[in-house]
């Protein structure tokens, strides 16, 4: 009898021993749901990032100008050769010529760089419109060469309404972008996100989409999805905000409230919403947030533009011989904004070497920790994964 109720009682209990025993052991299998939320191309970014040797990963962050048109001279070669940067901008000197020689540049700038690095970099232009244009003029590119400054889509909204000017936005940027992508380029530094306001009006005049903030925001992600349409990724800038002063000359900045400045970012908010893929931060300093200008400040970068307002793209610093970067050599200046935050900077040819020491010595030092290189590294590569740079 005794026998008997002790099996009982073990055939009344197993079942939950047996489930406390999976709970505690076996993993759950992974639903449909969660499996929904896992990015395959941020695994492969990972992956690759993590395959990666200091002197790769530093060049990866580095978005640098080269010498030449048609090829590249033999100078530049030897750099690229050392250090294969993420990504390369294209001045007027290099695009003023024919199309043909265009492409043969940024043909061999990638293979160039692809050879070294096993990872092609970014082609970038500054192509916002009107008189920020670096193929401005080409008679090659009717569209891209002929790309309106964005105050005429301002004064189009006036005239025949918002619709028509968010039409002609996304038509003109998506003409345009299939023109440079066949010439190599994938990358535009554009569109200002910026709204055009009494503390600006010197600074962006044309450059701004008008003094409205929600037409601003439109008109931004119109610009954004024709470009990204005609495979160009597009680079929203400068967040925060520019004040009254040209930075490329003068220290700029924007001494205003919290409230203020919430409403300022506003644009750059609503192209969050609309999964813009990459924001410059601007060389412009907000002492109501951060005693640093935004391009040096993690308070900035992380903890307002990423974790306040969710941005999780590629966090690109304006050029650092700015007047407006201050008097910290831009080398140093380079590190420091990588260790706050950013995820690539932008540098001249004569810089590149002595900015990938800098991060080099920044890493064997502990002023710069392997993790958030990797993190931005990893962003990079997902944006180059995602656009099918990479296979």
């Amino acid at each position: 009898m005794r026998l008997m109720f002790a099996a009982v009682i073990c055939l009344l209990f197993l079942p939950a021993c047996v489930k406390q025993e999976n709970k505690d052991n076996i993993e759950p299998p992974l639903t449909e749901e969660k499996a929904a939320f896992i990015d395959p191309l941020k695994i492969r970014a990972a992956e690759i990032t993590a395959s990666m040797d200091d002197r790769l990963l530093a060049a990866q962050v580095l978005i640098s100008g080269i010498d030449g048109r048609e090829h590249l001279p033999l100078h530049i070669i030897e750099v690229l050769t050392e250090c294969p940067p993420g990504g390369v901008m294209l001045f007027r000197f290099n695009l003023d010529t024919d199309n043909n020689a265009i492409r043969s540049l940024t043909e061999e700038t990638v293979s160039l760089i692809y050879g070294e690095a096993g990872i092609p970099p970014f082609i970038a232009v500054d192509m916002e419109g009107g008189t920020v244009n670096r193929l401005r003029g080409n008679a090659q590119l009717p569209a891209a060469g002929t790309l309106p400054a964005a105050s005429t889509y301002w004064e189009l909204y006036l005239s025949q309404g918002k619709q028509a000017a968010l039409e002609k936005i996304e038509k003109d940027s998506l003409l345009a972008a299939g023109e440079i992508y066949a010439l190599g380029i994938n990358m535009n530094f554009a569109p200002v996100a910026e709204h055009l306001h009494e503390d600006n009006q010197s600074f962006m005049a044309s450059r701004s989409y008008g003094p409205d903030l929600s037409f601003t925001a439109e008109a931004a992600a119109a610009f954004i999805r024709g470009m990204e349409s005609g495979g160009v990724l597009c680079v929203a800038k400068h967040f925060p905000g520019s004040a009254g002063a040209d930075p490329h000359y003068s220290l700029s900045v924007i001494n205003k409230d919290r409230v203020y400045l919430d409403n300022l970012v506003s644009p750059f908010a609503a192209l969050i919403n609309n999964g813009v893929r990459a924001i410059m931060a601007a060389h412009t300093l907000v002492p109501q947030v951060d005693d640093k200008i935004a391009s040096l400040s993690l308070v900035v970068m992380q903890n307002w533009l990423r974790e306040e307002m969710g941005f999780d793209g590629i966090i690109i610093s304006d050029d650092f011989i700015m007047e407006a970067a201050g008097d910290i050599p831009p080398e140093e200046a380079a590190v420091l904004s990588v260790a706050a935050g950013a995820d690539m900077i932008l540098v001249w040819p004569q810089a590149l070497k002595s900015t990938h020491q800098a991060f080099i010595s920044a890493l064997e030092d502990g002023r710069l920790s392997r993790q958030r290189l990797q993190e931005a590294v990893e962003r990079i590569i997902y944006e180059k994964l995602r656009m099918g740079l990479i296979n």
